[in-house]
């Protein structure tokens, strides 16, 4: 028969392996919920946010007053609002680089407001009637920088494009396009 001796080793030892199974249980739900916010804190910078772009390519407008017309529109694909976008427009006869936003004084700004989810709203940019015929002559090329910016709850974030002037087509051919 068993005496009380041998019956609290056996309870010590149950209760001892008990406390170890309990302790990685906690160290396992711990790691968990460490991960759990891990991806929620993603879900909330990335799937949570405003996603501004384009909704399609540049389009012409109209000629009036010695001045092509052309057109953009953009769509807030996120969930969320964006306050305060901010249109930046450059026009140059030669290829720019997407380091000209880093100084914003030298391009031209046009605030579009808030965009609502799902929202569109247009932009509008002209240029000089006269380049644009030098460039269906072929003697020049025409170059667009378009930068998007807009606040969010978790920052500022941008959209930008450089495009060429297609003179044949009279439509705008996208050579660099980028998200910050």
């Amino acid at each position: 028969m068993v005496d009380l001796d041998q019956l609290e080793q056996i309870f010590v030892i149950l209760n001892t392996f008990g406390t170890i199974i309990l302790i990685v249980l906690f160290w396992k739900t711990i790691n968990y919920l460490a991960e759990s916010s891990k991806n929620a804190r993603i879900q909330t910078e990335y799937r949570f946010r405003p996603w501004v772009g384009p909704t399609n390519s540049i389009k012409p407008m109209s000629a009036t007053d010695n001045r092509h017309q052309f057109v953009i529109e953009i769509k807030n694909y996120g969930e969320i609002p964006a306050s305060n976008v901010v249109a930046m427009y450059k026009m140059n006869t030669e290829m720019m680089s997407k380091d000209l936003i880093k100084n914003p004084d030298g391009l031209d700004r046009f605030s579009l407001g808030p965009l609502l989810p799902n929202m569109e709203k247009r932009y509008w940019f002209f240029i000089d009637s006269e380049l644009v015929e030098k460039a269906k002559n072929g003697s020049t090329d025409i170059f667009t920088l378009l930068y998007f910016t807009y606040d969010h709850l978790g920052g500022k974030s941008g959209y930008g494009m450089i495009s060429q002037l297609d003179p044949k087509t009279n439509s705008f051919l996208h050579k660099d396009m980028w998200v910050d």
